[in-house]
């Protein structure tokens, strides 16, 4: 009983110092953070049940920011050496490094996956779980974004998307993607939806390479 009330006061307090740390790096850099606090385990769950783990090969998280998602995929048994995740803050990295050392984690730009994975568009995922912010940007920017991404999924994979938004953040592309979403978690801060970008049936059809 008392290791276990040990390990809970540990937790909490590791939350703590993400929350404080979180917010620190967002009172510095409030466009590129997007959320004033990591998203609660619940709404990370949610993320990793919609996304198409269940497809052989890779994972790719963009944004994985201190690692809740990352843990929650740990924790829905997906092993660590299929993840690739790509964190742009320094500190945030080489933090995710320590606490999963079994994980590729990357420090580079999300948005330009030929430049930080080096590999010339060859690795094909099972799934990406995405979390930049990309309020900022023009509605045709981030389709063209989320078009290129789709280049990266195999067949049947997609694209799951943390947001505040009420409204899908990227409109659907007609022969490549379509959007649903989850349930609002209303335990989140703010309360959230996970958004779902699927592979339309023409695009999957043509095996996903375009």
């Amino acid at each position: 009983m008392h290791e276990s009330r040990q390990s809970e006061t540990h937790a909490k307090s590791g939350r703590g110092g993400d929350l404080a740390r979180f917010f620190g790096t967002w009172l510095r850099h409030p466009i590129k953070m997007g959320a004033v606090a990591p998203s609660s385990a619940r709404y990370c769950a949610t993320m990793v049940g919609a996304a198409t783990t269940q497809i052989d090969g890779p994972i790719l998280e963009l944004g994985p920011g201190l690692g809740v998602v990352t843990r929650a995929l740990l924790n829905a048994g997906v092993a660590p050496e299929r993840i690739t995740s790509i964190e742009y803050d320094a500190e945030f990295a080489r933090t995710l490094r320590e606490r999963f050392p079994a994980i590729n984690v990357i420090q580079g730009d999300g948005f330009d996956l030929d430049a930080t994975l080096g590999d010339g568009g060859a690795t094909k995922f099972a799934a990406i779980l995405f979390a930049i912010p990309i309020v900022n940007m023009e509605q045709s920017e981030r389709q063209a974004l989320f078009s290129r991404y789709f280049r990266r999924l195999r067949p049947g994979g997609n694209l799951t998307q943390l947001s505040y938004l009420w409204k899908p953040p990227v409109k659907s592309v007609a022969g490549v993607f379509d959007v649903s979403s989850t349930p609002i978690v209303w335990d989140n801060i703010p309360p959230a939806r996970v958004w779902i970008y699927s592979q339309a049936q023409a695009y999957h059809n043509a095996g996903a390479v375009h």
